[in-house]
């Protein structure tokens, strides 16, 4: 777990009905803000602070992503597969088993690979 994170304030986010809906949509892939803000029926300003949150955490990896055009804009995507709360002597303790976070030479290659193949 985040050591920015303390077991309860993780349990309140986790409990938040807009951070379940992003976790849920941003572990079939990535996708924008404007994308989970359609999801959520909710405002953008809203899902930029459950975002933070949730990066903040580890819940959540931020990319920067290009498109067709040449615009940048960032996608989110889950990181979370488990979490598991128990109750030791009187303290919550939350562990999390997330993914692995791409390193930045492998977030590159990838990066390029994706541009050659819109080339072809």
């Amino acid at each position: 777990m985040c050591e920015d994170c303390r077991p309860r304030e993780l349990l309140a986010l986790l409990g938040d009905e807009h951070v379940q809906t992003v976790l849920s949509a941003t572990s079939n892939g990535p996708l924008s803000a404007n994308e989970l803000s359609d999801i959520c029926g909710t405002s953008l300003p809203t899902v930029y602070r459950r975002i933070e949150e949730m990066v903040a955490c580890h819940l959540l990896a931020e990319r920067n992503e290009i498109d067709a055009n040449g615009n940048h804009y960032k996608t989110y995507e889950a990181l979370l597969e488990k979490a598991t709360v128990q109750l030791d002597d009187g303290e919550f303790v939350v562990d999390l088993d997330t993914v692995e976070q791409e390193d930045a030479p492998d977030r590159f290659m990838r990066m390029w690979n994706e541009i050659r193949e819109d080339e072809s």
